[in-house]
């Protein structure tokens, strides 16, 4: 599965090669052009990164990275913060804010892909492991085998998505709403039931029968993967 950047950027040529670059990478990208539309994106489907102009209309970059560091489901967001100011009281105070990473204009874009690479592998070390690990569960990328303490698990295609998608966030409850943007994407329209159907092939799937059921159910909120009763 593609990892989801959101690009804040008011600048439309620049935006536009940003998009281009992370694509190019392999990124699924969506644009917000200020910090408003940010804001509203990344709570509607929770972005991998965000990469954030200090200087935006509306909503500034600087108080787009304050306001996510406040919240639960955003103080771990990766944030890349590209900005004009170069004085080291900015650089400082843009990293104080809570910015993961500080790229002065004009940059390299290969400096800039190195950085954003970097910085997904420090703070989301699963999106480049070709296996990844949460309790009894391993999923191998490489040959889309999953097992569950040492016994193989047959899923069908967005079962094992599904499982991808909740293994790079272990513990944090997802709504439907945002499971469906993750696995199936923004551009297919499909019911928010349909989550509710493919989480019970996948419970179904791992748990044997007789086995703790990793898929914690959230009331009013989502689903959860939680090894712990």
């Amino acid at each position: 599965m593609k990892p989801y950047i959101i690009v804040a950027e008011d600048e439309d040529a620049l935006s536009t090669l940003l998009s281009y670059n992370l694509e190019k990478e392999g990124y699924d990208v969506g644009v917000a052009t200020d910090g408003d539309e940010a804001l509203v994106m990344v709570k509607e489907r929770a972005p991998d990164l965000l990469v954030c102009d200090w200087m935006m209309p509306k909503v500034s970059g600087i108080e787009v990275c304050r306001r996510l560091r406040q919240q639960a489901s955003t103080r771990n967001l990766p944030i890349v913060m590209l900005t004009a100011r170069s004085e080291e009281t900015d650089r400082i105070r843009g990293l104080d804010t809570g910015a993961d990473d500080y790229v002065v204009k004009p940059f390299s874009m290969v400096e800039l892909m190195a950085r954003i690479r970097a910085v997904l592998r420090r703070i989301r070390p699963a999106l480049s492991e070709d296996r990844v690990e949460f309790g009894e569960i391993s999923v191998d990328r490489l040959s889309h085998r999953v097992q569950r303490a040492g016994r193989d698990i047959h899923l069908g295609p967005t079962e094992y998505k599904l499982l991808d998608y909740l293994m790079q966030y272990p513990r944090r409850v997802f709504s439907r709403e945002q499971l469906l943007d993750a696995v199936w994407g923004n551009d297919v329209y499909v019911e928010a039931r349909t989550v509710d159907v493919h989480v019970g092939r996948l419970r179904k799937a791992l748990n044997n029968g007789d086995q703790f059921d990793p898929i914690r159910t959230v009331r009013s909120a989502g689903y959860s993967l939680d090894m712990q009763n």
